[in-house]
């Protein structure tokens, strides 16, 4: 059962709610920035960071019949869609960026919705799936919206957008600091500390993913797909090309 939009939405305004909200907005900046003259979809509770994309041409957040909607942007014209996972209400290849949070770990079939969003990305389009780390502590606990449903790891998402038919381009992690309310105003150091010495203990993971690929010819003749290069971290996927560095605020 997913997490109601009561408890999303009370999460996401309290502090520790904060905290996630700021980290995982970091990385999302490394990789997409205001997303300029794009076409934006959140599924999900992605509403928290839908906002940072104030280059979009249009944003619109897609949420689960078993979550419940909430109206968003506080002003203005709603843009939030109450949907079946596994049917989006929207046309083939209408979107330049999808972003999946608090999607995949409550699913019934995540490969079914991936796939319903696959079909809705464009062609050259990208995507990003942010999940529970399985390692992390935070998907133990049940007071966050990380501790609820299926955790998942690096290799686990990777093997679930080849399925839907997209190649991996790039990773990233995040919430490194324990869910520990004494040791949340020390999130910070544990995010330069835990990437170098302590990468399994973050709370969430980050996949990029593109079908935006082009056929090199190797000289036995045979085409080889080779992924384009969106950078969402310096840390490359395995079996793909090296997305180019970019520096971590």
């Amino acid at each position: 059962m997913r997490r109601s939009i009561d408890e999303l939405r009370t999460f996401y305004g309290e502090p520790t709610g904060a905290l996630v909200r700021r980290l995982l907005a970091r990385r999302l900046d490394d990789a997409w920035g205001e997303a300029p003259d794009c076409d934006v979809l959140g599924v999900g509770y992605a509403t928290p960071w839908l906002d940072a994309f104030v280059g979009a041409r249009r944003v619109v957040a897609a949420m689960p019949s078993g979550q419940g909607v909430e109206h968003w942007p506080s002003v203005g014209r709603n843009r939030t869609l109450l949907v079946d996972d596994r049917r989006l209400p929207l046309a083939a290849g209408s979107f330049d960026r999808i972003l999946l949070v608090h999607a995949l770990e409550e699913a019934d079939d995540p490969a079914a919705l991936l796939l319903e969003a696959v079909r809705a990305l464009a062609p050259t389009g990208r995507i990003i799936l942010a999940a529970a780390a399985r390692g992390g502590l935070w998907a133990r606990a049940e007071n966050t919206p990380f501790g609820h449903g299926r955790p998942f790891t690096r290799g686990q998402l990777e093997r679930l957008v080849r399925e839907a038919g997209l190649e991996p381009a790039a990773w990233s992690q995040t919430l490194y600091v324990p869910p520990w309310t004494p040791l949340l105003p020390l999130a910070d150091g544990f995010e330069q500390v835990g990437r170098r010495i302590a990468p399994n203990t973050a709370g969430v993971i980050l996949l990029e993913a593109s079908r935006q690929a082009y056929a090199r010819i190797r000289p036995s003749g045979l085409a080889q797909r080779v992924p384009a290069r969106p950078a969402l971290t310096p840390q490359p996927v395995a079996s793909t090309s090296s997305p180019t560095p970019r520096p971590h605020p």
